[in-house]
């Protein structure tokens, strides 16, 4: 145990921030288990014969509840005393929604199976959406401004891993049984993940909130005003999520289009659908060793242009070629400029972010998201069904390149808390 903890924790930290470090290692390998599910759900959709259209509603669901509901459930999370028991409680209903799936699907008639999946993942979007706050302002609490690089690392070279080694066991059990049985096998199995995350995330240890004023006889208007008066004054983090909002919509653009590209265009087995995602999903590991040390050379802007700029041509290089051997290298680039993204994205935002108003500004930078995640996925689809899905990533290329170029023409983010 003594090796682990030097493994998972630096040495300068204080016992409760050890335990924490290592709550958060394991409660990663939780996650890492049910999230190699989730490249799976749309192609398991796909061979059920779904619509492009509903295909992208998986996508745009929880973005369209987060659009409506972000600034409440922030609201709401910014009153309790200690997020983590919500942290915890709705990482495992969200988890909990893969058994679900592959429940519904072996018991309901055919005809039942997509709208009833759909229907699943459509409830799934309220915990989604408080999780999303949640994980922001759980993990700043026990990192801070100086360790928010070192504990992405570990946390998500760890879930990286994870998923990959459980992605690749995945992709040679889905050719060996019969669909849909293989599916529905994967989706219950990795559930398990969603306990495992429950019982160690739960553990966290972080200071109790300031108490909030009570909105005692205030209208709903008023209330919405109060809360985010704080977020108007600060411009900084007006300007960061309005570029990351852009860039975010070449994302999600591009996001159901793969699985359709895959399955439709290239016509690939769910062995090779595997291999490209655990060869993404695995360079995460890389990446997050390599951005962390060229934060700490170069700073933190380096890392968000080579990340924005190297994201930007997966799409496009994807689109111009039929031969798997040379989409799963093109992946496993896409993978390495993944990780850069997601370090410093979550640390760019935290830089502008009060920590005692944390969850509310979390939730409206979330609504940014939100609104391009709502848009962009029915958009790409819709563009797929026009024009074809190869010409629908090259747009996607695009919009992700003019989101680059908005992060090259502003000034850098400083740290201000």
């Amino acid at each position: 145990m003594s090796l682990f903890r030097r493994f998972a924790t630096p040495a300068e930290l204080d016992p409760v921030q050890r335990k924490n470090y290592i709550n958060v290692q394991i409660d990663a390998i939780g996650v890492g288990l049910a999230n190699a599910a989730a490249p799976f759900l749309p192609v398991f959709l796909a061979r059920m014969a779904a619509t492009s259209f509903q295909i992208g509603l998986l996508t745009s669901m929880p973005a369209l509840t987060g659009l409506l509901l972000s600034i409440p459930l922030g609201g709401f999370l910014q009153r309790q005393r200690n997020i983590v028991p919500w942290f915890s409680a709705t990482r495992l209903g969200v988890i909990l929604c893969y058994a679900l799936t592959g429940f519904a699907s072996m018991l309901l008639p055919e005809r039942w199976i997509i709208p009833a999946i759909l229907a699943i993942w459509a409830l799934a979007t309220i915990p989604q959406n408080m999780l999303s706050i949640c994980f922001s302002v759980v993990m700043n609490a026990i990192a801070g401004s100086k360790g928010r690089f070192e504990l992405m690392t570990r946390r998500w070279s760890i879930l990286g891993l994870t998923t990959a080694i459980t992605v690749f066991l995945i992709g040679q059990r889905l050719e060996v049984i019969a669909f849909p049985v293989n599916y529905q096998q994967v989706f219950i199995a990795l559930s398990i993940g969603g306990v495992i995350s429950f019982f160690f995330s739960r553990r966290i240890v972080i200071p109790d909130s300031p108490p909030q004023p009570e909105a005692v006889g205030k209208s709903l208007r008023a209330n919405l005003l109060a809360y985010l008066q704080p977020v108007r004054s600060e411009k900084p983090f007006l300007r960061f999520v309005s570029k990351r909002f852009f860039f975010t919509a070449g994302i999600a653009l591009a996001t159901p289009l793969f699985p359709l590209y895959f399955v439709r265009e290239v016509q690939l087995p769910d062995s090779w659908i595997a291999t490209i995602n655990t060869t993404q999903t695995a360079i995460l590991i890389v990446g997050y060793l390599f951005w962390t040390r060229q934060s700490r050379a170069r700073g933190a802007r380096n890392v968000l242009l080579w990340s924005t700029f190297g994201l930007s041509l997966y799409p496009f290089l994807a689109a111009i070629t039929h031969i798997p051997v040379v989409i799963t290298v093109f992946a496993g680039l896409a993978g390495i400029f993944q990780a850069g993204l997601d370090l410093v994205f979550f640390d760019e935002l935290m830089k502008t972010v009060p920590p005692e108003r944390s969850a509310i500004f979390v939730s409206v930078g979330n609504m940014f998201q939100y609104l391009a995640m709502i848009i962009a996925p029915l958009l790409g689809t819709t563009l797929a069904d026009w024009i074809g899905i190869g010409p629908a990533l090259l747009i996607a290329a695009a919009v992700r390149f003019l989101g680059h170029l908005f992060f090259v023409l502003d000034k850098p983010v400083e740290n201000r808390y």
